[in-house]
């Protein structure tokens, strides 16, 4: 569905085109550049809202040409219609839209009262047809009454639970996260201007530009360039004051990346109106109206083909089953009838899709950490929870002692008889647990034990190793893509319970420290032998682990392997990660061992 998605919104595009200047190149530049841009491309192949947003865009592009070449007042009103109705169903689907949305209809009424065919009857018809674009919105409190669905967000039976779904006030309304944190309106427009350069490329964007200046001697393009060039400078500066997410991480640049395919629809009909302008006017100047035709093909071909050429190998997901893998790979590693409780996009996504759609482990409780946090919760879904006990209304970190509230300590105390699962990770605002519960290494998950039950590390050390059946190479995925974190969580839970026995030594004393040290260290360089390309931070650990076992007082070792396999460890850290802002410490850390080194093997020389 979203390929076909996709594939009409880059056709709408190449119609808007037609309908403006004529059939050609310039209609081809546009859509097929859409098509095959990275965005575009990847956002086509996977179950999102941004494809139906883009064919809502290519829609409304269509429609405002459309209306913009009608020569008689009814096609003008038939397409103002069709414009209203498809802006209304546009913002069911995205909130983005609006930005357009508030640009067009301004727009749309002058033109009616340029040409004398607005009315009070005409408004309150365009105000009924956008009205009705609203209709889906009914499922929802009718949905959320029956409370069939297992899985659903909000409480919407009420007109305050409706109004704070629509307005989407639990996560900040035209934000892009629940968090105070800001970038800068300057890095956010210097950021999408590079991901126009980088991803449709700089021929494109100086069309773009051409587009906009030849379009304004032209009578006929004038308002519609105008129009587009004004909804893009409008959405851009709007997007980038609201976006409030930190773009120097890959990850949260490529949750940024996705809201501006609805810009690049815009600069792609313009680049397109610009090549088609272009040939246009070389051809009223100059003649040889068939060369520059021609020309004009072959610049746009020699476009699509780099750009097929370019975004092939990292857009083809036909053989991508990574995040479907990812959420199998933990069904199947928890115990039986256990509770998860999940945090994030990424096993909260992966793991109720395989569960809710696909039936994988039904004697599982999925339970999302950050929606128990939500008053709505605990009324809604602890009735498609059979066997989870919810010990109030809410999960409150803050003020659990109130009467409807709970913490996670009392969650946890409540379902004894389950085991319990946290994946990926606990939230942080609530310590509670660790008055009664301990948090052992379940490879990307953390195993929830009472704090009565004794801990046997070679037992857990048995149990967690080779847990999952994982075989994507190292670092083999875009730093912005899901399916890059999915296997960076697999990488680093091969080494989850080294590291905990590592923090566990730490704390301890005595000969338990020195055992756990052992055992942390040989877990460590089990897996680093047994794979050629791996995480920098093995290395470091595995150095770390080698010289707490060095000091500890072990006898099974060779102090001068221990201390060799710390320095070469530690340098092999710095060659990868040279930027660490503990290299310094650790450069002198590889001296110190280094003399200690030379001090024990010079100790050991037979004196003549």
């Amino acid at each position: 569905m979203s390929s076909l998605l996709g594939a009409a919104a880059s056709g709408a595009l190449c119609i808007s085109i037609s309908r403006l200047t004529g059939p050609g190149p310039g209609a081809v530049l546009a859509g097929g550049m859409f098509a095959v841009s990275r965005l575009s491309w990847q956002w086509s192949m996977g179950a999102e809202v941004f494809t139906l947003n883009n064919f809502f865009v290519g829609l409304l592009f269509f429609l405002i040409t459309s209306f913009h070449c009608a020569e008689k007042a009814t096609q003008r009103r038939k397409m103002a219609h069709w414009g209203a109705l498809c802006c209304g169903l546009g913002l069911c689907n995205q909130h983005t839209l609006v930005l357009y949305v508030l640009v067009i209809i301004p727009w749309v009424f002058y033109r009616l009262y340029s040409h004398k065919e607005l009315s009070l009857r005409v408004l309150v018809s365009l105000a009924m047809c956008f009205l009705a674009g609203f209709l889906p919105y009914i499922y929802l409190p009718v949905s959320s009454y029956l409370n069939t669905a297992r899985w659903s967000w909000g409480d919407q039976t009420t007109l305050s639970g409706l109004l704070t779904h629509l307005l989407r006030a639990e996560y900040g309304t035209f934000s892009l996260a629940k968090t105070e944190s800001s970038v800068s309106l300057t890095t956010m427009l210097k950021a999408q201007l590079d991901h126009c350069l980088a991803d449709l490329s700089l021929p494109v964007m100086a069309l773009a530009g051409v587009g906009l200046l030849l379009s304004s001697w032209d009578r006929m393009c004038r308002s519609v360039a105008w129009l587009l060039t004004a909804m893009l400078v409008v959405y851009s500066l709007f997007f980038a004051w609201r976006a409030n997410l930190d773009i120097s991480r890959p990850l949260l640049l490529g949750v940024v990346e996705r809201f501006w395919l609805q810009s690049d629809a815009a600069v792609c009909v313009l680049a397109g109106l610009g090549l088609s302008r272009t040939h246009i006017e070389l051809e009223r100047r100059l003649g040889c109206g068939g060369l520059w035709r021609n020309s004009g093909w072959v610049l746009t071909m020699g476009l699509l083909a780099h750009m097929v050429h370019t975004n092939h190998r990292e857009c083809d997901l036909s053989r991508n089953s990574v995040v479907e893998r990812f959420g199998r790979e933990l069904l199947a590693s928890v115990p039986n009838d256990s509770i998860i409780l999940t945090r994030g996009d990424l096993p909260g996504n992966s793991l109720r899709y395989l569960y809710y759609c696909e039936g994988v482990r039904p004697d599982v409780r999925l339970v999302d950490q950050e929606m128990m946090t939500y008053s709505w919760y605990v009324a809604k879904l602890a009735q498609h929870h059979p066997g989870v006990h919810f010990p109030g209304r809410w999960w409150d970190p803050v003020h659990p002692e109130g009467k409807d509230t709970f913490n996670l300590e009392q969650f946890l105390l409540h379902n004894t008889q389950r085991d319990v699962v946290a994946c990926i990770g606990l939230s942080e605002g609530d310590p509670s647990w660790e008055h009664s519960f301990s948090r052992w290494p379940w490879g990307v998950c953390d195993f929830l034990a009472p704090a009565q039950r004794q801990f046997h590390p070679e037992r857990w050390a048995k149990r967690t190793r080779n847990m999952y059946n994982w075989t994507e190479p190292h670092d083999s995925f875009h730093p912005a893509s899901w399916e890059h974190v999915a296997n960076e969580e697999m990488w680093q839970a091969r080494m989850k319970t080294a590291f905990f026995l590592f923090d566990l030594a730490e704390r301890i004393q005595g000969e338990g420290s020195a055992r756990l040290f052992e055992l942390s260290y040989t877990l460590y360089k089990e897996i680093v032998e047994a794979h050629l390309d791996y995480p920098p931070n093995w290395d470091k650990n595995l150095a770390l682990a080698c010289e707490r076992l060095l000091h500890s007082g072990q006898r099974d070792h060779s102090p001068d392997s221990l201390l060799t396999c710390s320095t070469e460890h530690f340098s092999l850290y710095l060659e990868k990660e040279p930027t660490d802002p503990q290299a310094p410490a650790i450069r002198s850390a590889i001296t110190h061992l280094v003399k200690e080194r030379d001090r024990l093997r010079q100790s050991r020389r037979p004196t003549p």
